[in-house]
Formats: C-alpha cells, structure tokens, sequence
C-alpha cells in the first residue's frame, strides 16, 4: 500500500510540473518584450529534464526495492516449504510465481518476471534458492531523450543446511524433579525437540545430538571400565587418602585413631558418621552396618555420608610380628579399644601413658594386583605406623617440614592423611607405613556401575582433553550412594541414566529421554562439563570430525530445576544447601569459571563465539528458589536464560529454543 501511495504522489507530481511548464512556455512565446524569454526557455529545458530524470528514477527504485522485499519473503518461504517437504523440487519455480505474484503490487511496475532455481547442497552454502526478478517503468520526462521506458531487476538467495548443528542437552536428573510433574514435562519437551531439530536434517549427519542426564555425577556406562581416561585414585584408595575430602575449610577426610594397631576382630568399630562420616559394614561389598569388627577381621568403611560415596575396600586386620607390643604412647588419650581382650593395658597417666596389647596389622584391600585392577595406576596409601606404635612425639610432615599433630579429642588421637604422594604432602607421618596387601581386591574395578565426578581442579572448568600421564585431567570413578540408593547402578530404582554421545539415532534418543529418572543431588557443573566434552572432537565421547568446510553451530542446552546442592568436594556441599565463601556459592565458583571458559572460546573460521549456551531454572517451589545467578550469567546473551515458573512452560521454552535454532536466513 505504501508502494501505490508513493506512486500516485509522484505521478500527480510529474503532471504538474509538465503542466506549469506548458503554461509558461505559451506565455513566453507570445511575449513581444525582446528574446529573453526565449533564451530563459532554452536554458529551462535542462533544468526541467534533470528534475524529470530524478522523478522517474525515484519511481523506479521504488518498483526495485518493493521486488526486493517480495523476493525475500518468497525465497525464505520456499525454502521452508522445500525444507519440510511441503513440496518438491520441481514445484519451486511454480510456487515462487504464486508466492511473488501475491506479494508484489507496485502499480508502476510493467513487464515483471520472476524465476527459481533451486540448488542442493551448493558447497559450503549448503542447499539454496536464488531468484531472480526483473520488471520496467513507463517514463514521463525521460521519453523525451528517447527512454520512453526503465528497465530493473533484483534477486534473492536463501540458504539452509549450510550450517551443520550439534547440540548437547544437559538435563536435570535430580530427585526434586519428580515434584510438579517436571521430569514428565521435560520428557516430552526434550522429545519434541528432538523432532523439531531432527527434521533440518537432510541427510545424516547434519544434525547431531547428545543427551547428558545429571545429578551429582553423571554415568558414562560401565562399559567404559577399561578406558584409558578414567582415573581410579579415588577408587582405589582408602577413607584416609581422599584429596577431594580435604579440598576447601573443613577437613572431611578420614583419620586414624591413635589405638588403631590394637583393634582386631570382635573389637567395637573405631568409625562414626560424626568422626569419620562412616561407619563399619559386615563385609567388604555390604551395606549393611556392623557395630564391631567381624570375625574375618575386615574393617569395611560404609557409605560416607559426606561425599555421598561408596568405598571399594577394606582395612583387613591380621596378627603383627611381634604380636603384642606398644601401640600408643605418650598422651592421655592412649587407651585400650572397646571389645579388647583383658591383655590389653595402660599404665601411667597424662603424657606417660602407654598402652600395650596383641598388635595387628591393617592393609587396605585395593592395590594394583595383576588379577582386577589391571592397568589402574599404583596408589601408595599409607595404612598404619611404623612399629605398629603410634606417639605424640610422631614428626608431621616431611623432614623439612615442621607441623605440630592435630587437636585430640576425648575418644582417640586422629592422624589426618590428605595425599597419596609422599613428596608433595604435608600432613602425613613420618612413622607411617604404606600399603602392602598384595592379594586380590575385595571390591575389583569390575564392579564399578558407570559413574565419574568432578575432574581434579583445575580441569573441573576445563574443556581440556585426557591425558594419560596427567592424571588431574582424567575423570575420577566414584561409586554414588545416596539417600540409600546406589543411584548410577542400572538396577536400582530409580537409576541416573547414561549419558548418550552425539548421535543421529533419533529412536534411540528420544528412548533414553523417556527412560530419564529423578535421583540424587544437584551439580550442574558436572552435566555443563559433560556438555562441553560431548561436543569436543577429541576426549572420552568425541564428536564425529568436522568437516573443514562447513560451519557449525555448537549449542549447549542446560537445564536445572533447583541450585547446586553438591559435588566432588565436601565442604562445597552435602546435597541439600552448598556452602558459600564470601557470598558466592563454592559449587556456583567452579560452575561460573568453567561457563566463562565455554563462552570465551572463538570459532576461527567466524571470529565468533565457538558455543551457543541456553540456560533454563525451571523454579516451581514453595517458597521459590532466588534466581540462579550462576544460570543466568552462563548463558550467552540474557535472551537466552529462561526462568520458568510452571512445569508447562518446560514445552514451550524448549520448541522457543527450537525456533531459534531453526530459522532460516537470507544469505545474500
């Protein structure tokens, strides 16, 4: 409509003008006052023909910029036609005709043509449109210099499939997403996704998709046990050398107390939830707890209720040579076990105090053995004190070192063990002894159910690849255990799902969202990071090769339903609140430096961006949780962080996602 306004405005113009003019050029015909008239009408007539030429010109570059506009739109349906399969092939040009003839209206216009040419897969355009439209203009004054008409043409090209996409979804597993019929929503959600984006794919491979359920861990599968980046430290050691346990304020890994040398069988368990986060089990693969040591001698740590994990071993308790002896001198606190026998004795008092009795040694049942954990790296843990003695002379530390012992408390002396390497650790006793259990495993990597944790910092924030003589880059086997649920074992019920690498398997996808399950506690780091590494082409689940030709778009979709409860380190969090460090949240600290590691890479062949990150809190509590701000500043513009409020929006926020994934645009 603007179009015929503006020509009508400029034909009304041009009459005008012509008719001003030919009423002047009759008067100064007829004038008898001498030739000026006639000289000022020669000198007129180019005026009046460059003021002729410009409003013709005006009407033709409005006739073209209209085509341009009809152009566009037409190529941009046609393509979403031909796309989806609407139609075919051979009806683009048919239809291009209807499309343009219904958007094109410029009364000006003459002679117009349109045509169509579709072209597939036309190098790294990928599948194109082009049309191409052509028309003429009568015009008023330049007929007069022998241009009775104006030619004019324009084009359009539109592209799809010239980007290959590959998107990671990284989705909320945790056990509040039963509430509010949230996991149903996000099952459905997820599988329409999968539809919307599966049909830009004209061939396969031109689309890609890997599927990343999360709580605390994430399940790789177990039939990744014999890969080459899994790190099995954590696994093979003891409660006594956890790293990750004795990483931020609070120490939560395990001591030893002072009489540890005099228990043995029948004796009381040394271990409580509130001393050591663990108690004793009947055996070394039971979950059952057991108030005093076994007749087998096997002191069995049960599930640590700081970490949320299972251990894989036991301390066996086997007769020392000599079998009795000085086991703890030099303090108050030396006494005799509860449960010894009565030829267990203390004399002296206060710092002359020493207890004498049977003495056992105490091995922990996960070495390097030849027959299960074949090819884990060798851990060094340190199991007891030299002599079978433990005394408060005992030296901290390495001989250059000088560190006094830890505070005693009223039941035992505790000997805090932080690392396995006695070269880089501070805090282990010159007078201990290391492991030398040399039999099979009681709990071998075999029985490992498929789950890893956070990698050691820094590469926790990190997208870098494993390697094999760094251990710190590979990803810890962790054996979750929570709430009573050994959640990552795929007969538990309910299970944390595996994780699904990118794939055009649509069927098999869309079966593994519908087999989601809500379990444990909340680390949305873990699933970022599994994310990431889904769309690497190097590491544990490498993305299919690129083809150096061809862009990609690169997209990370993480939702959670609640904040960060818990990860890797205890004192970050114990799966119901984290813990915060001057106002920032310990677990949302490592989430927020790993998103800003993702957002600052950069896509050589663009200069752009490498990922697209879209962060979704679907917040339906009562009261509701404040907003994430670690979600909210990983995404990578603010239009893409969504707060939901209600499990319905859950549908719609995913096909809004798929939209934008999905459009189409003009290429040139």
């Amino acid at each position: 409509m603007a179009s015929e306004n503006t020509t009508s405005v400029t034909a009304m113009l041009g009459a005008s003008i012509i008719r001003h003019v030919r009423e002047a050029a009759l008067r100064f015909m007829g004038a008898s006052e001498g030739n000026i008239a006639v000289i000022f009408t020669i000198a007129a007539l180019p005026i009046i023909s460059f003021v002729g030429a410009a409003i013709d010109y005006s009407r033709l570059n409005d006739a073209r910029s209209s085509m341009q506009a009809a152009l566009d739109s037409t190529a941009l349906m046609l393509s979403k036609d031909l796309s989806s399969g609407k139609i075919t092939a051979a009806q683009v040009d048919a239809t291009a005709q209807a499309y343009f003839s219904a958007l094109y209206t410029d009364a000006d216009a003459k002679s117009v043509t349109v045509s169509a040419t579709y072209t597939a897969n036309n190098g790294n355009l990928g599948n194109t449109i082009a049309i191409n439209g052509s028309g003429l203009i009568n015009t008023d004054f330049m007929k007069i210099a022998g241009f009775p008409t104006l030619s004019f043409g324009s084009s359009s090209t539109t592209a799809w499939g010239n980007v290959k996409m590959r998107v990671a979804l990284a989705l909320d597993n945790t056990g509040s997403m039963s509430e509010d019929g949230k996991i149903t929503a996000l099952r459905t959600a997820a599988s329409n996704l999968i539809d919307q984006l599966s049909a830009l794919a004209k061939t396969d491979g031109d689309v890609y998709i890997s599927l990343i359920p999360f709580a605390k861990t994430v399940n790789i599968g177990t039939s990744n046990v014999s890969a080459d980046w899994i790190d099995w430290t954590d696994w093979l050691n003891p409660p006594t050398a956890q790293p990750a346990n004795n990483v931020g304020g609070t120490n939560y890994e395990a001591m030893l107390p002072s009489y540890w040398h005099a228990l043995g069988p029948g004796m009381k368990c040394p271990f409580t939830t509130s001393n050591s986060g663990f108690t004793c089990t009947t055996g070394p693969t039971s979950t059952s707890n057991a108030s005093t040591i076994p007749s087998s001698g096997y002191i069995c740590p049960s599930v640590d209720s700081n970490s949320h994990t299972r251990y894989n071993g036991c301390w066996t308790s086997t007769q020392a040579s000599p079998s009795s002896g000085v086991f703890c001198s030099g303090s108050s606190n030396c006494y005799c076990p509860s449960g010894a026998s009565s030829s267990c004795k203390c004399t002296g008092s206060g710092s002359n105090t020493s207890c004498t009795g049977p003495l056992y040694d105490h091995n922990w049942t996960q070495p390097n053995d030849e027959t299960h954990n074949l090819e884990a790296p060798r851990v060094n843990a340190y199991v007891g004190f030299q002599n079978h003695q433990w005394n408060a002379t005992t030296s901290w530390g390495q001989p250059s070192v000088s560190k006094s012992a830890p505070t005693q408390n009223s039941n035992s002396q505790q000997i805090p063990w932080q690392s396995v390497d006695p070269f880089f650790d501070s805090t282990v006793p010159q007078n201990a002894v290391q492991n030398t259990y040399a039999a099979q495993s009681t709990n071998p990597i075999s029985t490992w159910t498929g789950c890893v944790t956070d990698r050691t910092q820094p590469y926790d924030a990190q997208g870098d690849s494993p390697t094999q003589n760094i251990t710190d880059t590979m990803f810890p086997a962790n054996q979750y255990y929570e709430n009573s649920e050994a959640y990552c074992n795929l007969n538990n019920s309910p299970p944390l799902k595996p994780i699904m690498p990118m794939t055009y398997n649509w069927s098999t996808l869309k079966s593994n969202i519908t087999a989601m399950q809500p379990t444990g506690g909340t680390n949305q780091a873990i699933g970022l990071a599994w994310a990431w590494q889904s769309l690497l082409t190097t590491g544990p689940i490498p993305a299919p090769e690129e083809d150096s030709n061809t862009a990609y778009n690169r997209v990370i979709i993480l939702l959670s339903d609640g904040l960060n409860t818990e990860d890797r380190w205890p004192d970050y969090g114990n799966g119901n609140t984290q813990n915060f460090t001057g106002g920032v949240g310990d677990i949302d600290a490592r989430q927020a430096l790993m998103c800003q590691n993702i957002k600052n890479q950069i896509d050589p062949k663009t200069g752009l961006p490498m990922y697209t990150v879209y962060t979704i809190q679907v917040n339906t509590g009562r009261p509701a949780d404040p907003t994430s701000t670690v979600l909210q500043n990983c995404a990578s513009s603010p239009d893409k962080f969504f707060m939901l409020t209600s499990s319905n929006q859950i549908a719609t926020t995913f096909t809004t996602i798929g939209n934008t994934l999905s459009e189409l645009r003009v290429a040139r």
